[in-house]
């Protein structure tokens, strides 16, 4: 594996990472956000991560052998939130709303997962770096 490789595959998964930490951004902002029918209210969203193993899924993505994709974005299942608010704008004729599915405490754990994720990530191409040049001043000597 060259030293390309692994910045190639650091890279790959800080891309993930960063799509990620957007996905949950986006749920965290969409949290109150209400509806008048359950198929119209916010559901948050959940990237779906394949892995990159051999050379013809790189030829695809991003040129390297190995690292992480996002094969796609899904939709989380859980039903909306039904709330009795007859007095909200929102509300149908009955008077029931629907909120966005997303729980906010989920999230911000998902978020720190991410940004852990991320921070890994760094650190492994921060070391790929100080090894490269510390191979590099060895042969200059």
């Amino acid at each position: 594996m060259s030293i390309n490789n692994i910045f190639g595959v650091a890279g790959s998964a800080l891309n993930a990472q960063l799509v990620r930490l957007n996905l949950t951004a986006s749920n965290i902002a969409n949290a109150s956000t209400v509806a008048t029918t359950e198929g119209e209210a916010y559901k948050a969203k959940r990237p779906v991560f394949a892995t990159i193993l051999n050379q013809e899924q790189a030829n695809q993505s991003n040129g390297n052998t190995g690292g992480v994709k996002i094969d796609q974005i899904i939709d989380d299942k859980t039903g909306a939130e039904k709330v009795f608010d007859p007095t909200h704008p929102k509300a149908d004729v009955n008077g029931y709303l629907y909120r966005s599915n997303v729980n906010e405490i989920s999230e911000m754990v998902e978020m720190m997962a991410a940004a852990r994720s991320y921070q890994n990530n760094v650190e492994v191409i921060n070391t790929a770096k100080d090894l490269a040049t510390r191979t590099i001043d060895t042969m200059k000597s």
